[in-house]
């Protein structure tokens, strides 16, 4: 799982790492804690005291791919700085690199958004969080880049990502998943036509 070898990581850390990857590969549901304390090699006392309980672990796998997932983002956009077109064309172009990658398996928020339908359960809430801050840092890019409806052009987008993150299981969409870069540029070349 990384680091030297012979360091051992601690509990919360293996726990949460073989949380993420079960949960990621095989969903939230069908992943018990026996399974997880078995493959994480922890005792279940270490587990419970690290996590009050299932909820809670889901949670904090929600939480990490968060601040993961805002790394990237700004990684991706970083590499165009004040240039908010081309940031957002090169989030879909990482995008479609990301649903090439052989252990891609979807979108972890809406997979767990899916999987976990009460209401009240406060991974499903961060889940939708997570959808929100996605849709306000879109927002915030197409007025940057003077969209004439900015609302439009992020919703449009959003549902590209989304329709990307569950079509790129299932359909070839060329080297790099070319057909998702192509269809955002052309949104938002569409949207943002040069003043």
């Amino acid at each position: 799982m990384g680091g030297v070898e012979g360091e051992r990581k601690p509990a919360r850390e293996r726990i949460l790492d073989t949380a993420a990857e079960l949960f990621y590969r095989e969903g939230i549901r069908a992943v018990g804690i026996d399974t997880i304390i078995a493959r994480s090699g922890v005792a279940k006392m270490s587990l419970y005291r690290n996590f009050a309980s299932k909820d809670d672990l889901v949670c904090a796998y929600l939480e990490r791919n968060m601040v993961q997932h805002a790394a990237w983002w700004d990684r991706v956009t970083a590499r165009h700085p004040g240039n908010p077109r081309t940031q957002m064309k090169a989030l879909f172009t990482a995008l479609g690199h990301w649903i090439d990658h052989p252990k891609f398996q979807g979108c972890p928020f809406t997979s767990a958004a899916a999987e976990l339908r009460d209401p009240a359960n406060p991974a499903r809430a961060l889940a939708l969080a997570h959808k929100r801050m996605v849709r306000d840092r879109l927002h915030a890019m197409a007025v940057s880049a003077g969209a004439d409806d900015p609302d439009r052009l992020c919703g449009q987008l959003q549902l590209l990502m989304e329709g990307a993150y569950a079509a790129g299981r299932v359909l070839d969409l060329g080297p790099g998943n070319e057909a998702v870069a192509s269809a955002a540029a052309a949104l938002i070349d569409g949207a943002c036509a040069e003043k």
